[in-house]
């Protein structure tokens, strides 16, 4: 592709049926019609989009109930009358429908006024350059793309820039400045230096931004192929700290006597990387992110020791909700996934170093549920040393560790584990009302089976229920 170059036709792009029937129902109407945004960025790219933007010089709504109606299908149209949008499925795509408009903006919100406008204005009022290319879907025209920024440039180049001002785009919108550093994550690209800049200046602006919305653009982040990228652009624009102060705070090397520990920040987003490339798994991305989060609360030097960070995961299950609360992230099963990540996080690497007991692989097993095996990558994407005969060896102990969860699930099946002697059960055994008793038989049973002093099965657990009730004389 050459990018500035007038009637480029890239209509071999636009070769579903779709795009023809929206061509036709816009010369029925009298009104000139694009396919604009994401959709043109990314078949550029040569990346799949099933979401399509269409701009029209007129009524959106109305052109989407004529393409309804030439499909032939009818397709349900909804309109969000006060918006003047209109969308219908077609096949696999879902296809918008807008008037071009312009936009103007009050300082306290990022909210627009909105007033009919011309396609150019409509593309001036778009984010990125790469953004604003539109493709004509007329018939005089079909396939010719409306460049007026030089997006198809800056799309070459790796480039994230504002068709106008970057103070201004910031200034009115300051969701874009999160949007600037997910795109430039996602795509690998830069963003151009100007860009930058204004993205560094508007940075107060964010304040303006809800929680949920920030919230929003972090978890794209988070699921980008490397998304210490978009971490590190957060941090050299100042504004990381202003949204994750937790995490900025694990920046920095102490030494004492020559003795330091890692920079836990840097390390931090190592593990996040590593287990990106595993893993596309949201939420243990978000526990590879915190898993370390309440070190810098917990870190002290002892002689003779070193640097220690005693119970850190301990606050870190508690630091996680202060986060999740903070940002409106979801409190319920999310949250405790990853508070259970923190918690366990260290148990597969302390059974790394020391012996492999069964007795220590049926707690982690217990403990974890189905969720071992995702808290195993996350201790795999953990190991970042740079000893590679140490990585060697941990990855070798990891190895053994798996061997063994597998082989005593097979055996005890501690996934998720019930009971094989309920409370009620005991109850009706010794003919007793709730107490304190039932709950220490259970505890005997369950501390027996999980030290391997009985399997897991009902004829024993039940047995040993007698022997614990003869104790406790009942």
């Amino acid at each position: 592709m050459t990018a500035g170059l007038p009637h480029q036709d890239f209509s071999e792009h636009l070769d579903h049926e779709i795009f023809r029937i929206i061509a036709g129902a816009s010369e029925d109407l009298g009104q000139k019609s694009y396919v604009i945004g994401g959709f043109v960025r990314d078949i550029l790219l040569y990346q799949n989009r099933k979401d399509i933007d269409v701009v029209t010089l007129g009524s959106g709504i109305a052109l989407a109930r004529r393409v309804a109606d030439l499909s032939g299908r009818k397709p349900k149209v909804v309109v969000y009358k006060h918006f003047g949008t209109a969308m219908l499925r077609y096949d696999d795509f879902m296809v918008e429908f807008v008037g071009a408009r312009r936009e103007s903006y009050r300082h306290d919100s990022r909210k627009p006024v909105v007033e009919d406008g011309t396609l150019e204005e409509d593309q001036l009022r778009r984010d990125f350059t790469i953004n604003a290319m539109g493709i004509s879907l007329n018939r005089e025209d079909f396939g010719t793309l409306s460049d007026p920024f030089n997006g198809l440039g800056d799309l070459e180049a790796g480039l994230i820039r504002t068709p106008r001002d970057p103070e201004i785009t910031f200034s009115d919108d300051p969701l874009r400045i999160f949007r600037a550093i997910r795109f430039a994550s996602q795509l690998g690209f830069s963003i151009e230096e100007e860009t930058f800049n204004a993205i560094e200046n508007q940075r107060e602006r964010i304040s303006i931004l809800s929680a949920e919305r920030i919230a929003e653009e972090f978890n794209k982040m988070m699921l980008t192929p490397r998304p210490s990228f978009a971490f590190n652009l957060l941090d050299s624009a100042g504004i990381l700290d202003k949204v994750l102060p937790e995490l900025t705070a694990m920046k920095g090397v102490e030494n004492v006597n020559g003795i330091r520990h890692k920079d836990n920040y840097l390390h931090t987003l190592e593990v996040l990387d590593n287990l990106a490339m595993e893993s596309d798994d949201l939420w243990l991305r978000w526990a590879a992110l915190l898993h370390d989060i309440a070190k810098p609360a917990t870190k002290k030097f002892q002689p003779g020791t070193g640097w220690t960070f005693h119970g850190h995961e301990v606050l870190g299950v508690k630091t996680a909700h202060r986060i999740f609360s903070r940002l409106k992230l979801p409190l319920n099963e999310p949250l405790r996934f990853v508070q259970k990540m923190i918690q366990l996080h260290l148990r597969p690497i302390a059974l790394v170093e020391s012996h492999v007991t069964d007795s220590a692989v049926r707690r982690l097993l217990f403990e974890a549920g189905d969720d071992i095996d995702k808290l195993m990558q996350l201790c795999k994407a953990d190991i970042t040393s740079k000893n590679e005969q140490k990585r060697t060896r941990y990855t070798r102990n990891f190895e053994i560790v798996e061997e063994k969860l597998k082989e005593i699930e097979e055996k005890d099946r501690l996934r998720n584990w019930q009971p094989p002697v309920t409370g009620e059960m005991i109850m009706e055994a010794f003919g007793i009302a709730p107490s304190k008793e039932v709950g220490i038989i259970k505890t005997a049973i369950r501390e027996a089976i999980l030290d391997g002093i009985i399997p897991n099965r009902f004829e024993e657990a039940y047995a040993l229920m007698l022997e614990e009730g003869k104790k406790l004389g009942l």
